[in-house]
């Protein structure tokens, strides 16, 4: 497509979908594609980096052996990105790709929020995403930042959609065999893949029946049943809004943001989805905590919040980040 002046190549890289969006200067979306799973921590960095061009050449902004840049920045808001080397060795991948003439990375909890800023607002403020994993940064407006390592339990990290159904099926094995508590956990999980016990998705799942990758589909299971009353899945959700509000807290301690009015963005999948067991409880625990933060939840795409921060880059009114937020609903 030749050279785009001062167009911003957004990219949203996350577990499950990689995201790209060419945007106007102005803030129109020129095109958008879409690709597989962005893991460098499986593939390696070079790998992980062909999915983010395999998303591009799908609406045709980029084929092997192009020579030339197809935007002027690259804003690249990348899952697994959890550490600045991390960040470092991404971007240079990209870098040399020569996708465009200028490239920042950043982790995609910092697309969120800027996603949730108020139009005009300075960069400032906390956001959470729960979706597979969970993670939380903040920023202040002189660019200090609080963040979590988050890669996991070593990290002390709690839940996000993958550690509530393995917690979930942890709870429903040991109810049906004795060893817990009885939850309607135990019906309601083999019941999902047409099973009639947990021995029996215990076995499907060990000996790959059920894929692995298809555990996610019991997170919304969870919720259902802690939303009819079961105590053991409630249980579960709650230690989840915990974990959330825990770490938006501290975020705003380390950022001495505690007694500011100041935003605290939630977003992914599951924070995303509403459930009122979940958001509701998050909500009553920051005005606890942090009574001054004003809690917002974005559903928009994630790529939107690699977009804007494109946009920021290049200079774009505050005209164009109202226009791209219209079309991004």
């Amino acid at each position: 497509m030749g050279v785009k002046l001062r167009y911003v190549l957004a990219v949203d890289a996350g577990n499950s979908k990689t995201d790209v969006s060419l945007v106007a200067p102005d803030g129109s979306v020129m095109c958008t594609g879409r690709a597989g799973g962005f893991q460098p921590f499986r593939t390696g960095v070079a790998a992980a980096v062909d999915v983010i061009a395999q998303a591009m050449a799908s609406v045709g902004l980029y084929a092997r052996g192009e020579v030339g840049p197809c935007a002027d920045h690259v804003s690249a808001c990348l899952a697994n990105a959890d550490f600045p080397v991390e960040e470092w060795k991404l971007a240079r991948e990209i870098k040399r790709r020569g996708w465009g003439r200028t490239t920042t990375v950043h982790n995609d909890t910092f697309a969120l929020l800027r996603a949730g800023l108020p139009l005009g607002a300075e960069p400032r403020g906390v956001a959470v995403v729960c979706g597979a994993g969970i993670n939380c940064v903040g920023m202040t407006a002189d660019g200090r930042t609080a963040r979590f390592p988050s890669i996991g339990r070593i990290s002390g990290d709690w839940g996000g959609g993958g550690g509530l159904a393995e917690e979930a099926l942890w709870f429903a094995a040991r109810a049906e065999d004795g060893r817990g508590e009885p939850t309607e956990l135990a019906r309601a999980l083999p019941a999902h893949f047409g099973l009639d016990s947990m021995y029996g998705l215990i076995e499907a799942l060990h000996l790959d029946r059920i894929p692995g990758r298809r555990r996610h589909e019991l997170t919304p299971v969870l919720f259902a049943v802690a939303a009819a009353g079961d105590p053991v899945a409630l249980s579960l959700v709650h230690r989840q809004a915990e974990e959330v509000a825990t770490m938006a807290t501290v975020a705003l301690r380390r950022l001495d943001l505690l007694t500011e009015e100041v935003p605290v963005v939630l977003g992914g999948s599951v924070l995303a989805a509403g459930h009122p067991q979940l958001n509701g409880r998050v909500e009553q625990l920051l005005a606890e905590r942090a009574p001054h933060a004003r809690v917002t939840v974005v559903t928009a795409p994630p790529v939107l919040g690699a977009a804007l921060l494109g946009l920021d880059a290049v200079g774009s009114p505050p005209s164009a980040d109202a226009k791209l937020r219209a079309q991004f609903g």
